[in-house]
């Protein structure tokens, strides 16, 4: 089974046009950094952008821009923004309801799932865009790599 990698990119693309300081970013510059096909991050940058989390700059030299600062963009608001689905899912169909495990394992499991849901959530609103791209910079000086300027 899958998952999406739609937070991870969007988290990836905040960070790279956060780091540029209000400078616009073109989504092709931006698909070079994290390495995927630009439409890719013209979809995600839709829904950031729908949420109010980016803006775009229209005409030349425009591109992706924060809507506002990224202290005030927690990792909660970005997977809100792109995520469709909780963190996990049940059975695709209903289970035998003539079986006792069928009948109640639903309800019962959908306790410690919301939980879960829970725990991601306040983890993912004490975590700052601001501090993201703060702890790449940092990283970024004893673990190399190049500063692209996009």
């Amino acid at each position: 089974m899958s998952t999406s990698t739609r937070f991870a990119v969007s988290v990836h693309v905040l960070t790279a046009i956060a780091l540029q300081q209000g400078r616009p970013v073109p989504s092709d510059m931006i698909a070079d950094s994290t390495n995927t096909h630009a439409t890719v991050i013209r979809r995600i940058l839709s829904m950031l952008n729908s949420a109010g989390i980016t803006k775009a700059r229209l005409g030349k030299g425009g591109g992706a821009l924060l809507a506002k600062p990224a202290s005030l963009i927690t990792l909660l608001d970005i997977y809100q923004a792109v995520e469709r689905e909780t963190l996990f899912s049940t059975h695709r169909s209903s289970p035998n309801e003539k079986c006792m495990v069928g009948r109640n394992i639903l309800p019962i499991l959908a306790v410690t799932l919301n939980e879960a849901q829970s725990a991601l959530e306040e983890t993912l609103s004490a975590v700052s865009l601001e501090q993201i791209a703060t702890n790449v910079i940092e990283r970024g000086k004893t673990h190399g790599g190049l500063f692209i300027n996009l």
